[in-house]
């Protein structure tokens, strides 16, 4: 059998466990260490996505008082819980997937594989894995989703926390080299302030050409993706008179969005 596929024996939950209470359960089974993972930037136009994974102390829910899901605390919250996970969990593991990979593969296979690299660098291996709302094939462990499981699972929202907190800086920092974008403030996601951006100064290195509004501003201004773009099917239905955006490595438009390769 599969190990992904495998349940653990059920188990009962005690209420006054909150977040605890699913890893705590399994650890009582035999199943332990649990590690949990999570992403940070799936849904972003620009910037990496980040994955980590995290396997907390049993027992240490007093000294993570508030631990949660990473966008439901505020930032200061979440800058001090990130040292404190840093500092209390057994083990943990971040993986930074650049925003060349995303285009080139797409962000639902970088982030798969991005789980996968993530529970495979823990240095404790885990008996068990809880992912955040969908299974992942391919871990090293048995696993299994949990819906909202950065606020069920405290590995889970501990995960959650040093993928949040990673990313932020790192937009942070590309804010510092592009700061007409203002990725200090909206991280990358789509908002309205970063589509007006978009649509003055068209996309940067470090938006993703495989999102269709990026495509978009980038056919607009008469810019090339600086990097190999594999057209999704949001890009691919971003067309200028049947002719799709150009990239590197590629310089003859197709009609109808179509690449070889």
């Amino acid at each position: 059998m599969n190990a992904e596929v495998i349940r653990p024996p059920r188990a009962v939950l005690r209420r006054d466990t909150g977040n605890w209470g699913l890893q705590g359960a399994l650890h009582r089974r035999g199943l332990g260490p649990v590690a949990g993972v999570d992403e940070a930037g799936r849904g972003a136009c620009a910037g990496p996505l980040v994955i980590a994974s995290c396997v907390l102390r049993p027992g240490d829910a007093a000294r993570l008082d508030g631990l949660t899901d990473s966008k439901l605390m505020t930032a200061t919250a979440r800058d001090r819980m990130f040292d404190l996970v840093k500092a209390r969990a057994l083990d943990y593991a971040v993986v930074v997937v650049p925003t060349a990979e995303v285009d080139l593969k797409g962000v639902h296979v970088s982030n798969i594989e991005g789980m996968r690299r993530a529970v495979a660098r823990l240095g404790t291996h885990p008996g068990y894995v809880l992912t955040d709302g969908f299974r992942v094939p391919g871990l090293t462990a048995p696993s299994m989703p949990v819906i909202k499981g950065d606020q069920a699972a405290a590995c889970v929202a501990a995960a959650s926390v040093l993928a949040k907190v990673t990313r932020d800086r790192i937009m942070a920092r590309l804010h510092e080299d592009l700061p007409e974008y203002r990725f200090d403030v909206h991280k990358g996601y789509c908002t309205g302030l970063h589509t007006r951006a978009l649509t003055e100064h068209g996309p940067s290195h470090e938006h993703r050409w495989s999102f269709a509004n990026v495509a978009a501003s980038g056919v607009a201004h008469g810019k090339r993706a600086p990097h190999r773009v594999a057209l999704s099917v949001a890009a691919a239905a971003v067309v200028q008179n049947g002719v799709s955006p150009p990239v590197d490595g590629d310089r003859t438009p197709r009609p109808g969005g179509a690449r070889n390769g």
